[in-house]
């Protein structure tokens, strides 16, 4: 096992590159009596055109497929369920799909060994028949039609939308109800022996266990031994364009308040260090939009608020920033956004006790098991590894740097949505 020192944080990661691919990063704690474990495979919604392992032509699957398989593999052969076999030992076990990602994962106290071994398994032993798989449409049809209801989803994916042209990422993670009345258990199939091979899958483990023991048992484990990998994956790649789909749409909806979703899509071609650029990015929306802003408590005083929160991705090849607002008068709102970031005025002073307040938090989110695990997960997935060396980069950031960074910008490719209250 190779140990990586997460730098300034009193703290270490094991990664080992297993012969199936299976690439494996534990973090082993002494003073922790609970524990984390994430099986993720890099297969999630927004994967729809691929060429199936074993087969030669491309197919495109319906929309919603990976959140689809994602509650199947909690129906097994023999009966007894993830959910069932983790109440054994008092643990709790679930799954999640996102645009890229599916995860399943179990977290307790007890019982280690036995249930990172069951982890393995089940999530390579699919169980789909044409029974089943008609059954859970309904089930999932209903889920679609509950988040149809909910403002916020429905916000976030109508921005989606109105931002990208192209990337799946514009689609519903759990498709809609006609998408999903045409998954078959040999879809399902097809896209299990494609995307959960281990060499296309992460194994992540925080918290009280031994290192040695763990793998052993993922060494051991049969489930693993038997299952296809290696195999080469072909999907379909579509270029994003710059330009957004649309820069403003309206809907009604049933809500109290009007809601308001500013985002702003920014290219990363030509940037050499993706992290880096989003930790600036980051450090201009804290210190001009955050808490204790300027700009918060100018809203407030013109009443053009009353709630406000910040979020910030990389999609491919962009980065969003999205300002998300219930407010009257949504459209001052957002130029008041515009006018803030077309004059960006930031103090030395302001920079550094950010970088201080950021060291400060990832001191003690290293000592959350969960934490440590989600954050690692998302840079795997985002940048490609594991970043050991976060506090030394939070270090460096300068207001130099940051101020040429802002003055390359563009920031006027720009989607707005806006839900307002049904009308009588």
């Amino acid at each position: 096992m190779k140990e990586i020192k997460l730098k300034g944080l009193d703290q270490s990661v094991f990664y080992e590159k297993l012969s199936s691919g299976l690439k494996v990063y534990m973090v082993p704690y002494t003073n922790k009596a609970n524990y984390a474990m994430h099986y993720i495979t890099k297969y999630g919604s927004v994967n729809t055109d691929f060429i199936p392992v074993g087969k030669s032509k491309m197919v495109h699957v319906p929309e919603g497929s990976a959140h689809f398989l994602e509650h199947k593999m909690f129906e097994q052969e023999d009966g007894v369920d993830p959910f069932t076999f983790a109440a054994k030992t008092g643990t709790s076990s679930n799954a999640s799909t996102s645009y890229r990602t599916t995860r399943y994962y179990f977290e307790g106290n007890t019982g280690f060994l036995e249930n990172l071994d069951y982890l393995l398994t089940f999530v390579h032993h699919p169980y789909f028949t044409d029974e089943n798989v008609e059954k859970e449409k309904g089930i999932i049809a209903e889920e679609i039609m509950q988040y149809d209801d909910e403002v916020d989803w429905v916000l976030d994916e109508e921005l989606r939308k109105a931002i990208f042209q192209k990337d799946n990422t514009r689609l519903d993670i759990g498709g809609t109800v006609e998408s999903i009345g045409k998954i078959t258990k040999e879809i399902l199939y097809d896209i299990h022996k494609t995307f959960y091979q281990p060499s296309n899958m992460i194994l992540v483990i925080s918290g009280n266990f031994d290192c040695d023991e763990a793998l052993q048992v993922i060494e051991n484990n049969q489930a693993l031994k038997e299952a296809v990998t290696n195999e080469k994956i072909v999907e379909e790649k579509v270029k994003e364009p710059l330009e957004v789909t649309t820069s403003k749409k309206e809907i009604e909806f049933n809500v109290v308040n009007t809601k308001v979703a500013y985002g702003i899509k920014i290219p990363l071609k030509n940037v050499k260090d993706r992290y880096l650029f989003n930790l600036y990015l980051g450090l201009m929306n804290n210190i001009v939009f955050g808490l204790s802003s300027r700009f918060r408590e100018r809203m407030k005083q013109l009443k053009l608020m009353t709630s406000f929160y910040l979020e910030r991705e990389i999609i491919g090849d962009y980065l969003i920033l999205t300002y998300i607002a219930d407010s009257k008068e949504p459209e001052k709102f957002v130029q008041e956004i515009k006018k803030e970031l077309a004059h960006i005025d930031i103090q030395e002073e302001e920079v550094e006790r950010l970088k201080k307040v950021w060291i400060s938090s990832e001191v003690v989110m290293v000592d959350n098991i969960v934490m440590t695990l989600e954050n690692m997960v998302y840079d795997i997935i985002t940048y490609g590894d594991i970043i050991p060396n976060k506090v030394d980069i939070f270090r460096s950031l300068n207001k130099e740097d940051l101020d040429k960074i802002l003055k390359e910008i563009d920031f006027s490719n720009t989607s707005t949505v806006i839900v307002r209250p049904k009308k009588a």
